[in-house]
């Protein structure tokens, strides 16, 4: 381990092939919450209780709500001077012909927001849906993203369920499918796209230099990305 900056330098400046590893502090800053350890609640909730497929199969309008206040909460949200910087390097150093790629963990989009172009994101959006019948994924930025969630979702312990029916829950507007939305995100108990994985080993096989940018890296797979 080293903290000389000018070591570090010499480092980045004969860099190639850079890999941007980033999690949920490189969002904290922007008021991003993270729903991971000690008062990470959502009613009576942690993250870890919603985000499951099992969850979602028992109660698919609370798990809803959960996410429903969640990309409100990050319709406000901008991405702060991390995302920015990140999304500048890969523009000063695609003009030298050098590459940058960002692996973010985060579902958040502040990376996309702030402008990074090269980004693979692990565990999906939050602005994205896939239908549970036909599989279609789309990217929605509605607000709210159906009549019956609006209003709902707050975050209060004291906030009772709104128990919305399946049929007025976010609807798939493929063909006349109609199937019932999830959010197009990676949920506890669930394995990552492969094609994105695929996508993410290639870019650590050939980078010459690694940063680790606001993770904590202990969720797998991405625990294992920078060793």
């Amino acid at each position: 381990p080293c903290i000389d900056m000018a070591d570090f330098r010499e480092v980045f400046a004969k860099a190639k092939h850079i890999a941007i590893i980033t999690g949920a502090g490189v969002s904290a800053e922007s008021g991003v919450p993270t729903f991971r350890g000690a008062g990470g609640f959502w009613r009576k909730w942690q993250a870890q209780e919603l985000a499951t497929p099992e969850a979602f199969a028992r109660n698919p309008s609370r798990v809803w709500e959960f996410y429903h206040y969640r990309r409100e909460v990050m319709l406000s949200k901008h991405p702060n001077p991390a995302h920015v910087a990140i999304a500048e390097c890969e523009r000063r150093l695609s003009k030298q012909g050098r590459s940058v790629v960002v692996i973010t963990q985060n579902i958040d989009e502040l990376h996309r927001k702030a402008g990074t172009k090269h980004l693979l994101e692990i565990h999906g959006s939050l602005f994205k849906t896939r239908c549970t019948n036909c599989g279609n994924v789309a990217a929605n930025y509605k607000s709210p993203i159906c009549p019956a969630l609006a209003g709902k979702g707050a975050p209060d312990p004291e906030t009772e369920d709104a128990t919305i029916p399946v049929e007025d829950l976010p609807q798939c507007e493929e063909d006349s499918c109609n199937g019932l939305l999830r959010p197009h995100v990676v949920w506890f108990g669930e394995t990552l796209d492969p094609d994105i994985l695929t996508e993410v080993e290639k870019e650590l096989e050939i980078c010459d230099l690694c940063l680790v940018v606001g993770t904590s890296s202990v969720v797998y797979p991405a625990a294992m990305f920078a060793p």
